[in-house]
């Protein structure tokens, strides 16, 4: 089972996360994000736009508005006007607290079922299992952005959940 406040929680942590990478991100020029520096969606910005687009998608499967309307191999362009991209970062986060503030807790008997592009079949999967993985995806993915900030020389926040402020 997981319990709503854990939902609670991991929520005011991904907005926690997205604040300190989002505005590590702001220190560098377009051209810095751009960058292709390695990671397995290229840029800072092509990877903080695949995390928007992986959210957008997981939301859509737990709180039934619509997904991203392009595909996953076109995530890391979705959202190629930064300005864009923060404004849906915000509205994303707003939606997922919102998502989250509803929630009761989550039974390990519990299922959903979505159509996964990855796999191009229907599934039925674990609804606890789900929610684990929305959340591990982004600090995977934001993992991956605070490196490349941190070797572009800009300087995100600690990323530890145990040092997280108390967003009451």
């Amino acid at each position: 089972m997981i319990s709503a406040s854990h939902v609670r929680m991991m929520s005011d942590y991904n907005r926690w996360q997205n604040e300190s990478i989002f505005g590590a991100a702001d220190q560098l020029d377009a051209a810095a994000r751009d960058q292709n520096r390695g990671g397995f969606w290229g840029s800072i910005q092509g990877t903080l736009s695949h995390l928007l687009w992986g959210d957008g998608m997981w939301m859509s499967r737990f709180d039934g508005d619509p997904s991203p309307e392009v595909a996953m191999s076109e995530s890391p362009v979705w959202m190629a006007d930064w300005d864009v991209l923060k404004a849906a970062r915000l509205q994303m986060d707003d939606r997922i607290e919102a998502w989250a503030k509803g929630q009761g807790d989550i039974a390990d008997d519990d299922t959903i079922s979505f159509y996964s592009g990855l796999l191009g079949r229907d599934v039925t999967k674990s609804h606890a299992l789900c929610v684990t993985h929305f959340f591990n995806h982004q600090t995977h993915h934001r993992g991956q952005a605070h490196a490349m900030l941190t070797a572009a020389g800009a300087r995100p926040g600690d990323t530890d959940l145990f040092v997280m402020p108390d967003r009451g």
